[in-house]
C-alpha cells in the first residue's frame, strides 16, 4: 500500500491505496511473505511503526504531498498488511513481536478524513 494513510485505519476507499497483493492458501506461509517484506522495508526506510495485528508503515519525512483541502503536506506511507478475509487477523494470538516503532511517529494528516488527527 502507497497513501496518505496507515494501513489500520480502513478509510472507505483504503483498497485504492494497494499497489501489491499477494494471496496465500496457509496463514504460515503468508506470515513467513510478511516477515520477509517487514525486513526489506525496514532496510529502505528508516522511519516505521509497526502493530500486533500485522500492520505496519514504513515512511521517510521527506516524501510528503501537498493537499490541496486542507493545505498542508501529508505524510506518504507504504504499508504492509497481512489480512485475513479483508479483515484484520484475529486467529493468531502470539503477535508481540510485531508491536514496536522506531523514532517519532509524524503527526500530518489530512483534517477532512478526520481520523488520527
Amino acid at each position: 500500500m502507497h497513501g496518505d494513510n496507515e494501513p489500520w485505519w480502513f478509510f472507505e476507499d483504503w483498497q485504492d491505496d494497494i499497489v501489491e497483493k499477494y494471496e496465500f492458501e496457509d496463514f504460515y506461509e503468508a506470515l513467513k511473505f510478511y516477515k520477509a517484506e517487514w525486513q526489506r522495508l525496514s532496510q529502505v526506510f528508516s522511519d516505521y511503526k509497526s502493530q500486533a495485528d500485522f500492520m505496519a508503515a514504513f515512511w521517510v519525512e521527506s516524501e510528503q504531498r501537498w493537499c490541496l483541502e486542507c493545505e498542508d503536506f501529508l505524510q506518504q506511507y507504504h504499508g504492509l498488511a497481512l489480512l485475513e478475509d479483508w479483515h484484520t487477523v484475529k486467529s493468531f494470538s502470539k503477535r508481540p513481536p510485531y508491536d514496536k516503532k522506531s523514532g517519532d511517529f509524524p503527526r500530518n494528516c489530512c483534517k477532512f478524513k478526520g481520523f488520527g488527527c
